[in-house]
C-alpha cells in the first residue's frame, strides 16, 4: 500500500530534515543524547504546549522530530514496543465528545 502524494507534505518533511541537521551541528549526534540524557517525550510535550500557546507551526516540526527520536531511542518505561495498530483509537472531531472512528464525511470509517 502506498500513500497518495497528496497526503504527505513534502515541505514539512524538508523542514524536519533541516531542523535535524541544525540540531546535529548544534548539539551533536542524536544517539549521544537520547534516551539517557534527553527525554524526547517531555521535549515533544513542551513543544506541543508552545504550539498551542503561539500557533507557531515551527514547533510542530520539533514535535514530529522528537516523536521520530522517541521511535528510534525509546525512553518509555516499557522500553517501547512496535506493534502496529489500525488506528481504531479514533480521532477527535471539532464537535467534541470522545474519540471515534468516522470517515471525513462523517460516515462510519472503512479500512481498505
Amino acid at each position: 500500500m502506498h500513500c497518495p502524494p497528496s497526503e504527505i507534505h513534502q515541505g514539512f518533511k524538508k523542514r524536519m530534515d533541516q531542523a535535524m541537521a541544525v540540531s546535529y551541528f548544534k548539539y551533536g549526534p542524536v544517539a549521544e543524547a537520547f534516551p539517557h540524557k534527553v527525554n524526547a517525550i517531555k521535549s515533544l510535550e513542551h513543544r506541543l504546549r508552545l504550539y498551542k500557546e503561539t500557533g507557531n507551526r515551527d514547533y510542530l516540526v520539533d514535535v514530529a522530530n522528537f516523536a521520530a527520536i522517541e521511535f528510534r531511542f525509546p525512553c518509555h518505561e516499557s522500553g517501547g514496543c512496535d506493534e502496529p495498530t489500525d488506528g481504531g483509537e479514533g480521532r477527535y472531531w471539532h464537535a467534541g465528545g470522545r474519540a471515534n472512528e468516522r470517515a471525513n464525511d462523517g460516515s462510519r470509517a472503512t479500512h481498505k
